[in-house]
């Protein structure tokens, strides 16, 4: 979900709850309390949950090559160990 879908639904929610008597103030909050929380959001440091996601699985990816790379610099190791061993 993107941060301004985010943000919109968070001020349905917020006007949903308000009274049905003060219907008149319901669309002058929704404008000013979307913008308010438009700005509290951006200002931190957020990413979506796809963003995530998306960065969760490159991280494992990450991790599972390391993984790998350094099992077979282990093996190198070990191969040019026992060459020099066999001198």
């Amino acid at each position: 979900m993107q941060k301004n879908t985010f943000v919109k639904n968070l001020v349905a929610q917020l006007c949903d709850a308000m009274p049905e008597n003060v219907h008149a103030l319901k669309k002058d909050f929704e404008k000013n309390c979307q913008s308010i929380l438009a700005k509290a959001f951006s200002k931190f440091d957020l990413v979506t949950r796809e963003e995530f996601e998306t960065q969760t699985k490159v991280l494992a990816r990450s991790r599972k090559k390391l993984d790998e790379l350094e099992k077979h610099l282990k093996e190198l190791e070990a191969a040019l160990n026992s060459k020099h061993r066999q001198k």
